[in-house]
């Protein structure tokens, strides 16, 4: 296990994040912080309900084409970055095994502790490989990944649509510097599509996805010792049509201020005042195969589902 977070990174990182999110206008806070144990049970549940279609939609295209995605790779190590011990992954290290070249997996995640128990699960279902748990960012430490070339590096459940223009230029850009030409990035991205099928994967009738929007507030109350009224703020997902991307945010229903005593912070909502908690963008396959070209890669293949709703590409570092 190699660690690259130092000790209280995490609590730096809210604090950073908090302050600067909340002291903007508009309002915003990054994601990554809907993710504690509850907000991680709840994205389980919002995965396995029927509007939210990207999960089963990519895993559809794994189980169809990962026999092909080894073949055509030949790569000996798989990357994974950031999605845990997941089934979608076990379909790729599956397939690298049927095709006699998995010599080595490596998972980086910034949790230590679902790191050591993937770790482990995967050294017990695939005894032949040897098995590295990297502790980091995927924004800060690519550069450190270890791995035999060829390398896979699987970037799975669209969660490249959470960054912003600049951010995923950055991403790829940082990838590629990692990767020898020649090897390989496995990215999964959404699509876009009619607007009512987005806006109900990130607005369900369970209200699911509302729960787990408002929890970031609940570890901001935890964590930070703030005062949020939690039940105070509506969940809210739109479309935006010109960016391409749903928004997901938290709209206030009174004018209220939120005491941040770890920040020695005061901050005022106005009544129907947003914050923007998360972007969710959604792709056509020739504009990312422009971001991709742009980093440094070259799309190889593209597959979408049966109906059309997630998309996969499997692009090589350019020479």
């Amino acid at each position: 296990m190699e660690v690259h977070l130092a000790e209280g990174h995490a609590a730096r990182s809210l604090a950073a994040d908090v302050r600067a999110g909340l002291t903007a206008t508009p309002k915003s806070l990054p994601p990554k912080w809907f993710y504690d144990a509850y907000g991680s049970e709840l994205f389980e549940r919002i995965t396995r309900l029927d509007e939210y279609y990207p999960t089963r939609a990519e895993r559809e295209i794994l189980a169809a084409r990962a026999p092909e995605i080894a073949r055509r790779t030949s790569a000996h190590t798989l990357v994974e970055l950031g999605s845990g011990s997941s089934e979608k992954t076990r379909l790729l290290l599956d397939a690298m095994r049927g095709n006699a070249t998995l010599r080595q997996i490596v998972a980086l995640d910034v949790s230590e502790t679902a790191l050591r128990e993937a770790s482990a699960a995967l050294h017990a279902e695939y005894p032949s490989a040897a098995v590295h748990g990297v502790v980091g960012d995927f924004t800060e430490h690519l550069g450190l990944l270890p791995g035999e070339p060829p390398r896979l590096v699987a970037f799975l459940g669209g969660t490249i649509g959470n960054l912003l223009p600049d951010e995923r230029a950055k991403f790829l850009g940082s990838v590629r510097d990692v990767l020898q030409p020649g090897e390989w990035l496995l990215l999964g991205t959404d699509v876009v599509k009619d607007r009512d099928v987005l806006v109900r994967a990130y607005d369900d009738a369970a209200g699911v996805t509302a729960e787990f929007n408002r929890n970031v507030l609940r570890v901001l109350n935890r964590e930070l010792s703030a005062d949020f009224d939690v039940d105070a703020f509506t969940h809210v997902a739109l479309w935006d049509a010109d960016n391409e991307w749903i928004e997901m945010r938290l709209r206030a229903d009174r004018a209220m201020r939120v005491h941040i005593p770890a920040l020695a912070l005061e901050v005022e909502f106005a009544e129907g005042e947003e914050l923007r908690t998360e972007i969710s963008a959604k792709f056509r396959r020739d504009a990312i195969g422009r971001e991709l070209a742009d980093a440094g890669f070259d799309m190889q293949q593209w597959w979408t589902d049966s109906e059309g709703r997630f998309g996969v590409s499997l692009s090589r570092a350019s020479d």
